[in-house]
């Protein structure tokens, strides 16, 4: 491994596993065999990465998250602490569905912010920059730029790029805060470069 990745002597990277330059993962980690960690990410401890998941660069992954194979998370992405990732939408113990053919595939999209505790149901698409309040209960796809609580999930408003609400200011949808603007066309929320 490169010397610029960080992997604190009590966790484990199983050969195989591909950590991306400047990347830390702290005490009591499982990495398992296949699984990809981009560049620049935090892997919080007691942390679990699958065989198959792909974690894209800059990613933040707090204390005690299990991230299983179906899940990718992609650049930018914030996993609060203890949020929860599920694969198999129909679990039983007495019924081995340890099989890729019964995953769910779960995309989380480019600068989206998971809360403390949240669930996230297998299948869904969670959309670029959402935000997903924290123990929300996330059972359908959320759409990029929106923020959700509650259980289930309901969409409350949108949150900008930086993590601020949208506002409507002199009929503009602006992020009072670092002043970005956006569109909305056909429900859907896009930034104005």
């Amino acid at each position: 491994m490169s010397s610029t990745i960080y992997v604190h002597p009590s966790a484990f990277v199983d050969e195989g596993a591909k950590i991306g330059e400047g990347s830390k993962i702290w005490h009591f980690c499982h990495i398992f065999s296949g699984a990809t960690i981009g560049q620049n990410c935090k892997i919080g401890q007691n942390v679990v990465i699958h065989g198959s998941v792909v974690v894209g660069n800059n990613v933040k992954i707090q204390n005690n998250v299990s991230v299983y194979d179906g899940v990718t998370l992609e650049d930018d992405v914030f996993c609060g602490p203890s949020c929860v990732f599920t694969n198999i939408f129909n679990p039983r113990s007495a019924v081995n569905r340890n099989d890729p053919k019964f995953y769910r595939p779960t995309v989380v999209s480019k600068g989206a912010t998971i809360g403390a505790n949240a669930t996230i149901v297998c299948g869904v698409k969670i959309g670029r920059f959402a935000f997903i309040g924290a123990g929300a209960v996330v059972t359908h796809d959320v759409p990029d730029y929106a923020l959700v609580y509650g259980s289930p999930a309901k969409q409350k408003r949108w949150m900008c790029e930086c993590g601020e609400g949208i506002k409507v200011l002199k009929s503009k949808l602006l992020c009072a805060v670092c002043k970005a603007e956006y569109k909305k066309v056909k429900g859907i929320l896009s930034r104005i470069k």
